[in-house]
């Protein structure tokens, strides 16, 4: 997370597998493979510069779940703090995070991640 924070695009989608998804709650469909990965993150970072606000994700209650194939099922807490340039930090959101990791080239990439709001239905 401290990539896409950080607004590093190609870093941050990196982490995923070359097919992976990032279903955000803030799209309608997810996102797929990495070329798209980055550019959502470019004009979310590009948003975010023009506000003057930076943030942070935060991740917490993290339970690791073996799968019978090698994968991991990864669900957390994702806080995302915001905090305006010379300004306060305030809770901006609260979410689950839920990801399926696979290994490739002694990696653990992201092949689906899928993220929900607390104040949204599911």
């Amino acid at each position: 997370m401290q990539l896409l924070d950080s607004g590093d695009a190609d870093g941050w989608a990196r982490t995923f597998t070359e097919d992976g998804t990032f279903a955000p709650p803030s799209l309608p469909e997810p996102v797929r493979g990495r070329a798209e990965l980055a550019a959502g993150v470019r004009k979310s970072a590009a948003a975010l510069a023009e506000a003057g606000e930076a943030h942070r994700h935060v991740l917490s209650t993290v339970h690791i779940d073996p799968q019978g194939e090698g994968s991991l099922r990864v669900r957390s807490y994702a806080q995302i703090i915001a905090t305006p340039r010379g300004g306060e930090p305030r809770l901006h959101l609260m979410c689950v995070c839920e990801d399926v990791l696979v290994r490739e080239g002694g990696a653990l990439l992201v092949r689906e991640r899928r993220v929900t709001r607390d104040d949204r239905p599911a």
